[in-house]
């Protein structure tokens, strides 16, 4: 018995020594050093601050797709690439063809009598309902639940000369988002503007935004601000008496409804360029037949700012924090896991996003045309902002939404000589489960988790320069996440939704 004990260790114990050895050296190929010394290359000066889109966006990510290439790592984007491209588009208020029609058949043009504020693409038909008058003064969101203005035009009329519609419903969104909460067809902010005070409103007319592409624009809720000598005629004639709603400033909130009195907002957009922007995506295949065909990624966001307002006579923002270090922490962490042999059962996507200063587009688009089937994404983790604040703690989001935060705990408890805490969100009413790229991987079913340390006083600022990087703490924090993907990529089981937590996020409930 104890010779046939003693045989059978002989035999495993090569194998279980190289597995062992790959893993040791694996952790040990991720260094502050080379942490550091790849965040200075996409954070540097000649980087300009890795805008979306941009010639210096472009250049990140051809240097991103090569390092992958020199680690092994085979092309994930589609089409042997590593670089996926998402379209973009610059456009412009079409200023002919948008305008807002009242009663009498007269339309109120865009710049000469109304201002648009905010609010997506309406179609040729435009955006009509019936007009809902709302005069007083909001003393909070709260002031609107009780008006009665779902699917009406919301005309709102202030006391002041350019009133609370200025002051409140736009400072801060309070107000605006009270309102549009009770499900308005659009808002008419009616405004007593001065001519040098409107003339100054009219230039911003002709900016050009820089949109998404893919998707259909949404509606959206239109607020437009429309000069009150262009309006009042129909109002009086209508029997409305705006004076009296005028003196009403000081009163509470009300909603009154004028009989007869529809109007109709039309806003269309020119197209002035069509653009792309590059997502860089790396696979390292799974050894496993049954499993292979599953994916643990691991993600970051490339882009930042670009060149901005000057501050102490610095006008780029590197973003080294924000996100260099996240992105180079899937690097550094694509990089240990090459060297595995032999690999993990599953297979291993390692996607570097960029568009997610602008609203999360590049994963956004990636969700939305993943390479794989989205249901083969066993899990994301994601890390962005990883290079600064505490030495002993990182900041583990989501954790309470699946079983994914019950292995990292595991993990994290299996490798106290990493010195490095993984602790649940802090910041809840910051909504920051939202707001990085994790986010577009949970809406489509995949279980989460979000590394992040927290924001600092260069957050989005000039200042956020590699030299404030903590390369040793980042390089910890890069073997915790190597440690948890390696334990997701080898367990029998895929991580599991909490039933709730999936109803209200995946399923919206």
């Amino acid at each position: 018995m104890r010779k046939a004990t003693i045989l059978g260790v002989l035999l495993i114990a090569p194998h279980a020594l190289v597995a062992q050895n790959g893993v040791a050296d694996a952790v040990s190929s991720i260094t502050a050093e080379d942490f550091v010394r790849r965040v200075g290359i996409i954070a540097h000066d000649s980087m300009r601050g890795r805008n979306t889109p941009s010639p210096e966006l472009d250049q990140t990510a051809e240097y991103l797709a090569g390092e992958f290439r020199k680690m092994g790592l085979l092309p994930g984007a589609g089409g042997g690439s590593f670089i996926q491209r998402y379209p973009l588009r610059r456009e412009r208020i079409d200023i002919v063809a948008s305008g807002v029609a009242i009663p009498g058949g007269r339309k109120l043009r865009l710049g000469t009598d109304v201002i648009l504020l905010s609010g997506g693409q309406t179609g040729p038909r435009g955006i009509s309902g019936p007009v809902v008058v709302v005069s007083g003064t909001p003393g909070n969101a709260r002031s609107f639940e009780d008006l009665d203005v779902r699917g009406k035009v919301v005309l709102v009329v202030a006391s002041g000369s350019d009133g609370w519609s200025r002051r409140e419903l736009l400072r801060g969104m309070r107000g605006l988002l009270g309102l549009q909460q009770q499900g308005p067809a659009a808002v008419v902010i009616l405004t007593r503007r001065s001519d040098s005070n409107w003339r100054s409103a009219q230039r911003g007319l002709d900016r050009v935004f820089l949109r998404r592409a893919w998707r259909r624009r949404p509606a959206g809720m239109p607020v437009v601000e429309v000069r009150q000598e262009a309006i009042e005629g129909s109002l009086e004639a209508s029997g409305f008496d705006l004076a009296a709603a005028r003196l009403r400033g000081d009163e509470p909130l009300e909603a009154q409804r004028i009989s007869g009195f529809n109007i109709t907002i039309n806003l269309e957009y020119q197209t002035v360029e069509e653009l792309t922007a590059p997502n860089v995506v790396a696979i390292l295949e799974g050894s496993d037949p049954m499993l292979r065909d599953e994916y643990v990624t691991f993600s970051g966001h490339m882009d930042h700012v670009g060149v901005g307002n000057p501050v102490s006579g610095d006008s780029i923002y590197n973003g080294a924090d924000d996100d260099a270090s996240g992105t180079i922490a899937v690097v550094e962490a694509a990089e240990a896991f090459a060297t595995l042999h032999p690999r993990p059962r599953r297979s291993l996507m390692f996607i570097l996003v960029s568009g997610e200063e602008k609203g999360l587009w590049g994963s956004e688009y990636f969700a939305d045309n993943p390479p794989v089937p989205i249901e083969s994404i066993v899990a994301n983790l994601n890390t962005d902002m990883v290079g600064r604040n505490w030495k002993d703690t990182i900041v583990a989001i989501g954790k309470e939404h699946s079983n994914l935060g019950e292995t990292l705990d595991r993990v994290n408890a299996r490798h106290p000589e990493l010195g490095m805490t993984a602790i649940d969100d802090i910041w809840p009413n910051q909504r920051f489960y939202f707001r990085s790229d994790h986010y577009n991987f949970a809406r489509k079913g995949v279980p989460i988790l979000f590394f992040f340390n927290g924001t600092h006083e260069d957050y989005h600022r000039p200042s956020d320069h590699v030299e404030k990087i903590d390369g040793e703490k980042a390089a910890r924090i890069v073997k915790l996440v190597f440690f948890l993907g390696l334990d997701i990529a080898n367990a029998d089981q895929r991580p599991q939704w909490y039933p709730e937590s999936y109803r209200r996020i995946v399923e919206g409930n």
